[in-house]
């Protein structure tokens, strides 16, 4: 299947006048201040770290509380997580590693299925439907904090599940969160790159060819 990016028409709505609605130079201030205030609350939080430290372009955190913070923060490190699941699931189907058997009673196996977006196509209706509502469940009854005993923004051990980390002092554990945090962030803008060389070119892969070791993505299915 051979996929293409058609332009998008972006319509951009024009106000026909803005200086009705322009505060006041002490409003401003004030304003400006009190987003100042609130931004140096976040500034030393876990994952405000090298090299671009407190990051906000969006302005997100602006006039923010605690609860709307470990709110974003939560986003982010779910986000992050099902994305180093992507690049590695990525990696494993381009590299061959499939279920055994087939998908359906049609005869479609699990090998004939092709890696990346363009698996989607090849995945029977049923079966997609079943994949969301397996992460439906996992989202509103499993990947949650159930018993309230959470220590920081996703903690979901609900007292049951250790891993040990109770072990590790406080400097460690936020060692290791800051590491999670940094590779959740890379692995999302990784699963993304990979989807869009996927889309241009079907070479998702590309830095395997800057190298000289080419990958015949999904070659054959």
């Amino acid at each position: 299947m051979i996929f293409s990016l058609k332009p998008l028409n972006i319509l951009l709505l024009l106000a026909a006048s803005a200086s009705a609605f322009t505060p006041t130079a002490g409003t401003v201030e004030k304003q400006t201040q009190s987003s100042s205030t609130s931004l140096l609350a976040f500034d030393s939080e876990l994952g405000a770290q090298a090299p671009l430290g407190f990051f906000d372009p969006l302005g997100l955190l602006e006039d923010a509380d605690a609860e709307r913070f470990e709110r974003l923060r939560y986003v982010e490190l779910k986000h992050g997580r099902i994305s180093m699941l992507a690049v590695l699931g990525h990696m494993f189907t381009t590299g061959g590693l499939r279920l055994p058997g087939d998908i359906d009673y049609h005869g479609t196996s699990f090998a004939s299925i092709p890696s990346g977006i363009a698996g989607l196509s090849k995945i029977p209706g049923a079966g997609l439907a079943q994949i969301f509502a397996f992460v439906g469940f996992l989202e509103l009854v499993v990947m949650k904090d159930v018993t309230g005993e959470a220590e920081f923004p996703g903690d979901f051990r609900n007292g049951a599940l250790d891993f040990g980390w109770d072990v590790f002092s406080v400097d460690e554990q936020n060692r290791k969160r800051a590491i999670e945090l940094n590779n959740g962030r890379a692995a999302m803008m990784g699963i993304l790159g990979l989807m869009v060389h996927e889309m241009l070119d079907n070479n998702p892969y590309v830095i395997n060819s800057l190298v000289g070791a080419p990958i015949d993505f999904n070659a054959g299915l």
